[in-house]
């Protein structure tokens, strides 16, 4: 009999071409979309659903691999299985970068942050001139070198995104942007104190699945894709004066839009 509380989990399909770890992953999946196991969440051990299903371990192992691969769960060595939490950080495009943030002296990130309930870092912070990738040079208008800010973004300790600015030579050597700490409100104030006031930007998304380096950088877990992210800051001469390539761990954020009917 049992041990599991009634209804919690359905029962196999002996008819079903679908194989039985697959069909277990398949109830585990609807009882977390339904709510059953909420964020956080101890999923049942292997010896209740074992008992449940009368399948072996394997097979069991094999269905709590499918969730994982999905980024529905991760694995805590002698804990168990639990339910991943969902993004913490809404990250509204149309509000992140409004001037009131700069004028109050506060970066996106620490904006978002804010909202979130949680505390921001930043480490792993590298500035230097360099040579511009054919990319980046298309993008800023063919320049040669540029200034590269390197950083990673912890919220609460857990790395969460990891980001590169390049900026014209021109625009960003001797000035507070080249510092370690370019000051309150960021880059984009310092850029709107040179006189660049910004404009608009423009950004392209994709998701993928991590590189290696990445994993390690972001402490992804399997299964968890990454949010690719390209930024171009447009001064109002319409000059590119910044382009910010991004890399998000997906299970952090939730990216929200607001868009005109016309």
């Amino acid at each position: 009999m049992s041990s599991l509380p009634s209804g919690l989990l359905g029962d196999l399909d002996p008819t079903s071409d679908r194989a039985v770890f697959r069909q277990i992953a398949d109830q585990l999946r609807e009882a977390i979309d339904r709510g059953r196991f909420t964020e956080g969440a101890k999923l049942p051990s292997e010896a209740e659903l074992v008992e449940h299903y009368g399948v072996s371990r394997m097979t069991v192992r094999n269905s709590f691999s499918v969730l994982q691969g999905e980024g529905l769960v991760h694995a805590e060595h002698g804990k168990g299985v639990f339910v991943r939490p969902r993004p913490p950080v809404r990250r509204l495009a149309s509000d992140r970068f409004a001037r009131r943030h700069r004028e109050q002296g506060k970066s996106a990130f620490i904006v978002e942050a804010d909202a979130a309930g949680s505390h921001p870092q930043v480490d792993s912070l590298e500035v230097k001139e360099e040579k511009a990738s054919q990319d980046i040079s298309a993008r800023l208008g063919s320049v040669r070198r540029v200034l590269a800010r390197r950083r990673r973004y912890l919220l609460d300790g857990k790395p969460v995104e990891f980001a590169a600015s390049y900026l014209p030579l021109d625009i960003a050597r001797g000035t507070a942007i080249a510092e370690p700490n370019p000051g309150p409100g960021g880059i984009y104030a310092r850029l709107e104190e040179l006189g660049h006031r910004l404009d608009h930007f423009e950004e392209e998304i994709r998701a993928r699945m991590p590189a290696p380096a990445e994993v390690k950088t972001l402490r992804l877990a399997s299964g968890v894709p990454v949010i690719h992210l390209i930024r171009t800051a447009f001064d109002t001469d319409g000059r590119a004066v910044e382009v910010c390539d991004t890399v998000m761990a997906a299970d952090a954020y939730v990216l929200s839009y607001q868009l005109p009917a016309t």
